[in-house]
């Protein structure tokens, strides 16, 4: 009769252990998710990440996309855990979440990287080559722009120039217009938003393949700004009083400077940082050489690799950046994995 309650214990004992088990194994397969980024150096980013967080270190990911507003949102309720490209501080959102302590910039992934207007630098010297003229000789900054609206003349619009801003819903498409307004030509030129960042690529390299004027905003690191002789017009230095009315959208008189200097890092939410102190160490490390960068970036474009193929290239093709981040024992893996 002993041995009936002693057989019962042990089944209920296993039955509570697998019970356990189960139920952490189940949290262990939940996925660190990922900010779907989609421009095209932070898509890449994020593959890199996810490549040496789920083969190195053996955690599931996934992406979900949105805006970049809506993703610092998304990380500051942890609804997010990783954008793997942050411009921190660029945003209201992302600033007031800092401040709260609800979201973490780590590292300092990209160095050199920089955002602004730019134009062909055949707009301003011509190009003998392709028999064309310079129309704007004596366009060198913001303030030039004020006697140049036909050159960059606006199709849907007579009279008025046409600036190509960033696609609604990133934050530097606010900033962009805010100054339009803070340098005197939002009544000059039509603030365009292409729709996504494709179309804004299209849209420019159409225009420099045509040998056609075109003013917009752009951003390094990028396969584009590698590719062709630009030119980053002036802006009035940078002023963190300036720069608080480019970032307000409902500031009624905004005042211009250069953005914010640039520092790319990877976004991530208070419990990511409290869970997985082994991934915060190697994102603290991480840092992808620009020049790199830009030539994975290009050859991403040209042969029109999705970003985890491009990913896979990058680290085929560069194992002295990626394994600098890492324990030899999880960089093994990764290698092993590629």
């Amino acid at each position: 009769m002993k041995k009936i309650p002693t057989l019962l214990a042990g089944l209920l004992l296993a039955a509570g252990l697998a019970s356990t088990d189960s139920a952490a194994s189940a949290e262990a397969r939940a996925p660190i998710h990922f900010g779907a980024i989609n421009w095209e150096s932070g898509a890449l980013t994020t593959e890199i990440l996810r490549l040496i967080v789920e083969h190195g270190y053996g955690y599931p990911t996934d992406t979900l996309p949105g805006s970049t507003v809506s993703m610092e949102v998304a990380l500051a309720r942890n609804d997010l855990q990783v954008v793997a490209e942050e411009w921190a501080g660029r945003s209201p959102a992302w600033v007031k979440a800092e401040e709260a302590g609800q979201v973490f910039a780590l590292g300092d992934t990209v160095k050199n990287a920089e955002e602004g207007w730019w134009v062909p630098a055949y707009v301003i010297k011509g190009d003998p080559t392709r028999n064309l003229k310079p129309l704007a000789p004596g366009l060198r900054s913001v303030d030039d722009l004020k006697r140049y609206p036909e050159v960059f003349n606006d199709p849907e619009a007579p009279g008025k120039g046409r600036f190509l801003n960033s696609p609604s819903g990133w934050t530097s498409e606010i900033v962009n217009s805010q100054k339009l307004k803070a340098y005197g030509l939002d009544g000059l030129y039509t603030n365009f938003r292409s729709g996504t960042g494709a179309a804004l690529d299209a849209e420019v390299e159409s225009s420099i393949r045509r040998g056609k004027p075109v003013l917009f905003y752009y951003w390094s690191p990028t396969p584009l700004i590698g590719r062709y002789d630009l030119v980053r017009l002036q802006e009035p230095p940078f002023d963190a009083q300036a720069w608080a009315t480019l970032t307000d959208p409902k500031n009624p008189n905004p005042r211009g400077s250069q953005s914010l200097p640039a520092k790319l890092s990877i976004g991530v939410s208070k419990a990511f940082k409290e869970n997985y102190p082994e991934l915060v160490a190697v994102f603290e490390k991480a840092d992808l050489p620009i020049d790199r960068l830009n030539k994975a970036l290009a050859e991403m474009n040209d042969k029109r690799l999705a970003p985890e193929k491009a990913a896979q290239a990058f680290m085929r093709n560069n194992p002295d950046v990626w394994k600098a981040w890492l324990p030899a024992e999880v960089a093994t893996k990764v290698a092993q994995a590629l």
